[in-house]
């Protein structure tokens, strides 16, 4: 855990709180050591699940391509979610982790995408009919018990339409802030026309 003392070494902290299957913190005034120590502190030493994994399928008939924004050092194979025997995140009582994905929806432009050389541009109707539902994606979350060594999966589609930034959450509009500052910060050449 970092304190007050300067030159964080996040990715040092992070790398032992992965290899330990551990949490880290840097406490850089007293209500951070607070909001770590005494409200959050429950979550870090009680864990519900081991080894969650998350998978996102798109639907191919919503979805022309999408893109994971940040989570690049957590990244599995894909053959590695039904591998039990792969070291994967704990989740503790409290936790909450948020994931985002910038999507673009199928029939849009996507004039920096060539096109493939072995598939067709675009799926045949027969292909896509048996995509054709509401569902923009199924997430798929594969966790263990705590004391437990064979996973369990839960499954759950998600449909609905795609709403104005204006329409969405006070908390997803202040993730997709924290998430435009980050792309600046690393001037990221997917950071669009954020300023």
């Amino acid at each position: 855990m970092g304190c007050w003392r300067g030159n964080l070494r996040d990715s040092r902290m992070e790398t032992l709180a992965d290899k330990g299957n551990g949490n880290y913190a840097y406490l850089d005034n007293l209500d951070e050591a607070g909001r770590v120590l005494v409200a959050q502190f429950g979550g870090t030493l009680f864990t519900v699940a081991k080894d969650v994994k998350l998978q996102i399928e798109f639907n191919p008939a919503r979805v022309a391509s999408y893109r994971l924004v940040g989570y690049e050092n957590r990244l599995l194979a894909a053959e590695d979610f039904n591998n039990d025997r792969k070291d994967a995140g704990e989740l503790g009582a409290g936790h909450t982790v948020t994931a985002l994905y910038e999507i673009v929806p199928a029939g849009s432009a996507q004039p920096l995408i060539d096109d493939l050389k072995y598939q067709p541009a675009q799926p045949t109707t027969a292909t896509m009919q048996r995509f054709l539902t509401n569902d923009v994606l199924t997430v798929k979350l594969r966790h263990k018990e705590p004391q437990g060594s064979a996973s369990k999966l839960l499954a759950q589609p998600l449909a609905g339409t795609a709403l104005a930034i204006e329409k969405a959450s006070p908390d997803f509009r202040f993730a997709a802030a924290v998430v435009q500052f980050g792309m600046l910060l690393r001037q990221s050449e997917q950071r669009g026309t954020a300023t």
